[in-house]
């Protein structure tokens, strides 16, 4: 009886090995299967919304950090050419489903295919920010206009990729605001409505935050023809969006560094003196400003004012008033120094003259005169800037 139960004992062990292979096999394939049915759903349902993506002109653009996003509304069965949804506090959406050409001028966009135009023009006006609700920074904010108008500029840059447009006024600037108003939005927007294409990226109210560069040359002390309050005049400069860079040139000065700094300069300002040679490693197109005391135009012109035109170099002059040199300190205002420099030099120029003008003379200028000199050359500098970098 014992062998008996040992083989009863071992023919049931096989058959519940066998029974557990067969499950464990099963269930392998149910896996396989379920999986298999699983991905192709998946499948289906991420090709239907890749088809249906350009077709969504209602997709919520932007969203603040920590603010649940909002279902999708139900885009309208009809298709629409411009739509806008104005329901969110957050934000308005405008969508252009067609060749649209922006005119920069006007910061408007035009609808140009003649085929899904209709015949009465649509005109909607967006400001594209996501801070609706809140109306110090919105005021702020440039308004764009989107029509079906067929009245539109002629194109001259083309893309075939689709365009977001944002704006980077308001709060931009700030690093918080940056993300949150800016970066996340976009971020959001491009992976939720255009995965794995290529976007434009239209940015109204763009800062351009590179500054033509000016040479501020200052003079060595106690050689005259210094500028007094030349702090205060790079402040100005400053101001006005130059990166005031100071230069004070001396017989140890490397000429291979000077030139690197003047030659990739957009400007330069310095009062009239041997220093302004140094215009020679200007580029042509750059400005020279040259500050000129009582009793130095004609050598100004000649020896600076003329060489710098010759060059192609924007020469701009600044003459200072009377009450600008230290020379009204000493002189009597109805002395020929300050009343008459050019009767007092005649057709010479004597050492006696040179003294008086070029040693004993310094110069505080008049910062808001000043001022509106370096807004116009600020002007022909920016656009030298742009134009050659």
């Amino acid at each position: 009886m014992i062998p008996m139960k040992r083989r009863n004992s071992a023919a049931t062990l096989i058959v519940c090995l066998a029974l557990f292979a067969f499950f464990f096999v099963f269930e392998i394939n149910l896996s396989s299967i379920f999986r298999l049915i699983a991905t192709r759903s998946t499948g289906i349902q991420e090709s239907e919304r890749l088809e249906l993506k350009p077709m969504r002109t209602q997709e919520p653009l932007i969203k603040a950090i920590g603010k649940e996003a909002r279902p999708l509304q139900q885009s309208p069965p009809q298709r629409q050419i411009i739509s806008c949804d104005r329901s969110h506090r957050e934000y308005d959406l405008c969508s252009i489903n067609g060749p649209t050409v922006v005119d920069p001028n006007t910061s408007t966009f035009f609808l140009m295919d003649p085929t899904t135009s209709s015949p009465q023009s649509t005109v909607e006006k967006i400001k594209p920010y996501p801070r609706k609700w809140e109306n110090f920074p919105m005021a702020r904010i440039k308004e764009l206009t989107i029509t079906s108008s067929p009245s539109g500029p002629r194109c001259k840059v083309r893309h075939k990729a689709p365009a977001i447009v944002f704006s980077a006024g308001g709060y931009t600037g700030n690093v918080f605001h940056d993300f949150n108003d800016g970066f996340i939005p976009l971020f959001i927007t491009v992976d939720s409505i255009y995965q794995k294409q290529d976007v434009i990226l239209v940015i109204s109210e763009a800062r351009d935050c590179r500054k033509p560069r000016l040479v501020f040359i200052n003079r060595l002390r106690g050689q005259g023809r210094e500028i007094l309050n030349k702090d205060e005049a790079k402040r100005v400069a400053e101001e006005i969006g130059f990166d005031v860079i100071s230069f004070e040139p001396t017989d140890r000065t490397s000429l291979d560094q000077v030139y690197a700094l003047l030659n990739s300069s957009h400007a330069m300002v310095g009062m009239h003196g041997a220093a302004l040679t140094h215009l020679l490693f200007l580029r042509p197109g750059s400005v020279l400003v040259q500050v000129m005391p009582l009793g130095t135009n004609w050598a100004g012109k000649m020896c600076h004012g003329e060489p710098a035109r010759a060059m192609g170099i924007e020469y701009m002059e600044y003459k200072i008033d009377v009450k600008e040199s230290s020379l009204v300190e000493k002189y009597d205002k109805d002395d020929m120094v300050i009343k008459d420099p050019a009767g007092l030099q005649g057709k010479k120029w004597s050492l006696d003259v040179m003294k008086i003008y070029l040693k004993e003379q310094n110069v505080k200028l008049d910062l808001v005169r000043f001022r509106e000199c370096l807004k116009e050359a600020y002007r022909k500098a920016k656009v030298f800037m742009e134009k050659e970098g």
